[in-house]
This record gives structure tokens, sequence and C-alpha cells, in this order.
């Protein structure tokens, strides 16, 4: 759990910066850093969803299976 809150403080802090040095707005750089990562969470659930439907086939549509 550790790991997961730096990373999210990392990401927080990355996303503040970088508005910030573009805008020099404290107040953009705070909003974008909140809904940034909101926005990519709501992302990632979706393509989660459609890699699990799509990761176990191949181009023509049919399951692969492993042959040991």
């Amino acid at each position: 759990m550790t790991k997961t809150i730096t990373f999210a403080v990392m990401h927080f802090t990355i996303a503040f910066a970088v508005t910030y040095l573009i805008t020099g707005s404290f107040v953009l750089g705070g909003l974008i850093a909140v809904v940034e990562p909101a926005v990519n969470t709501v992302g990632y659930f979706f393509h989660e969803k459609i890699w699990q439907k799509l990761g176990n086939t191949n181009p023509v549509g049919k399951k692969i299976e492993c042959i040991n």
C-alpha cells in the first residue's frame, strides 16, 4: 500500500507542477492535479474491461490455447 500512496503523491505532484509551469496558476494546477488522475482511473477501468474481452483472442477471433 505504501508504494501505491507514494505513486499517487508523485502523480499529483507532477500534474500540479506541469500545469503550474505552463499556466502559472496555482488554482489550475490544483484542479488538474485532482481531475486528471480521477479521469485516468475511469479510463483505466474501461481499458481493463476491453482488454479482458479482446486479450484472450488472436486477430482472427479464435481462442488461443497453450499446449505443454
